[in-house]
C-alpha cells in the first residue's frame, strides 16, 4: 500500500472543522451524536461552500472538480441535509441590503426566560433566538421590509412582555461570511478572502423580476441536475436570466456568498460565542477591519451603542468546540488587534430558534398566518 493511500485512509474519519481525529476522539464523536463525515463529504463541503457554480449543471461541475459522479454529489448533499449538517444551498444576503434588520437583546428574569422566549418565538420576523450568559440573556435577529416596521415590532414586544428591548441597529459590516473549512484550516491571522467593509442600506433597487428571483432562491436551490431551470420555471424568467441575475447580485455585493450553508453546531462548534468591544469612534473602523482578518472571527460588525446600559459597539462572532478553545483564541489573537479595550464574552447557552430572517409586511402580530419570504443573513 503506497503512502498516498495510507494517508487517504487515515483521513476517512474526521472531526469536522478541527482536523484529523484520534481513534478515541472518534469514538466520543459517535457517542455524542455528531455526524461523522468521510473524506469525500469533507471535500464536497469545502468545494461547495464558496464559489458555487453558476452554470446549467452545477452539480456536474462540482463532480468534475472532485473526480466523481454528479449522482454521487447529489446523493451525498441530500444525505447531509437529512442529517442536519447542511442547512441549504443558496445565497447569504448582505445584512441591510434588502429590507431592514436589527439585533435585539433583552434582560429577562431567570424565572420568566422560558415563557418570554416562547412568546418572542411566535413573531414570524424573529430569527436566531438565543440565550446567552449575561445580564442581557435573550438575543434575536429581527427583519422587516422597512425600518418603521422594525420599530413597531419592538414596541409590540415591549408592550406584551413588559420588558425593555435593546435595539442594536447595524452601522457597518466588516466581514459576514460563516464559512467552515473542514480539511484544511487557515493559519491564525490569515483571512483567505478579504471582503471590504460596507454600511447597510446601499443595496440596489430591485425590479419586479429581481424580487421574484430573490424570493425563489432564498430558501435554497433544488437538488436536481439543473436547479437554475427550476428557479426559472418558478419565476417566469429564462434559465440564462436566472443565472445572470444571481451573478449581478454577487457582483454588487447583495449576495455575499453563494453555496452550501452548514450548521456550525452540527459540525462540532458547540461554543457559539459573541465577543463585544467598547471602541472609541475614531478607531472603531480601523480595529474592525483588522479584527475581520483574524481567522477564527466568522463575523465582525459595528452596531449602535445603547449607553449607559450597553456601551459596546464592535461585535465579533467565534465558533469553537468548547469554552477553553474560545478563550484560548481570545487570549492569543485579540490583544494584538484590540489591545486593552473593554470587552465582554457572551457564551451561547441555548438555541430557541435558528433560521433565516423573514422580511414580511405583516410580521407585527405574532399570530399572523400569511406566508412570508425568508431572507438569509447572519448576525
Amino acid at each position: 500500500m503506497n503512502q498516498e493511500l495510507i494517508d487517504a485512509n487515515r483521513s476517512r474519519v474526521f472531526s469536522p472543522a478541527f482536523g484529523p481525529a484520534s481513534r478515541a476522539a472518534t469514538i466520543g464523536l459517535a457517542h455524542s451524536g455528531q455526524p461523522v463525515l468521510d473524506w469525500l463529504d469533507q471535500r464536497l463541503l469545502d468545494a461547495c461552500q464558496r464559489d458555487f457554480p453558476i452554470c446549467e449543471t452545477p452539480f456536474a461541475e462540482i463532480a468534475r472538480r472532485l473526480h466523481c459522479q454528479a449522482s454521487e454529489v447529489l446523493r451525498r448533499l441530500a444525505s447531509l441535509e437529512r442529517r442536519g449538517v447542511v442547512s441549504r444551498i443558496g445565497p447569504i444576503f448582505a445584512p441591510g441590503c434588502i429590507g431592514a434588520s436589527t439585533l435585539a437583546a433583552m434582560a429577562v428574569p431567570r424565572a420568566r426566560l422560558e415563557s418570554v422566549a416562547k412568546w418572542v418565538n411566535r413573531y414570524r420576523a424573529v430569527s436566531h433566538l438565543h440565550e446567552r450568559e449575561h445580564e442581557f440573556n435573550l438575543w434575536f435577529l429581527l427583519a422587516a421590509p422597512k425600518a418603521g416596521e422594525l420599530y413597531d415590532t419592538l414596541v409590540d414586544i415591549r408592550r406584551r412582555t413588559g420588558l425593555d428591548v435593546l435595539d442594536l441597529r447595524l452601522e457597518r459590516v466588516y466581514d459576514v461570511d460563516l464559512e467552515f473549512p473542514l480539511r484544511e484550516r487557515a493559519p491564525a491571522g490569515h483571512c483567505p478572502v478579504a471582503r471590504g467593509a460596507y454600511s447597510p442600506g446601499r443595496g440596489p433597487q430591485l425590479d419586479a423580476s429581481e424580487r421574484r428571483l430573490v424570493g425563489a432562491i432564498q430558501d435554497g436551490l433544488s437538488l436536481t441536475a439543473r436547479p437554475y431551470e427550476v428557479v426559472a420555471n418558478r419565476t417566469g424568467l429564462s434559465e440564462a436570466q436566472v443565472m445572470e441575475g444571481i451573478r449581478r447580485l454577487l457582483r454588487e455585493g447583495t449576495i455575499t456568498r453563494m453555496g452550501v450553508v452548514v450548521r456550525e453546531h452540527e459540525l462540532g462548534c458547540r461554543a457559539d460565542t459573541m465577543v463585544v468591544f467598547d471602541v472609541p469612534c475614531a478607531r472603531v473602523d480601523t480595529i474592525g477591519e483588522r479584527l475581520a482578518r483574524v481567522a477564527p472571527a466568522t463575523r465582525c460588525y459595528r452596531r449602535i451603542r445603547r449607553s449607559p446600559v450597553w456601551p459596546y459597539n464592535l461585535y465579533c462572532m467565534l465558533h469553537a468546540r468548547d469554552r477553553a478553545e474560545v478563550m484560548g483564541r481570545v487570549d492569543e489573537l485579540f490583544p494584538d488587534v484590540v489591545g486593552d479595550l473593554r470587552s465582554t464574552v457572551l457564551f451561547g447557552r441555548r438555541r430557541f430558534r435558528k433560521r433565516g430572517a423573514r422580511s414580511t409586511p405583516d410580521h407585527v402580530l405574532p399570530q399572523s398566518k400569511q406566508p412570508a419570504p425568508w431572507l438569509h443573513w447572519e448576525i
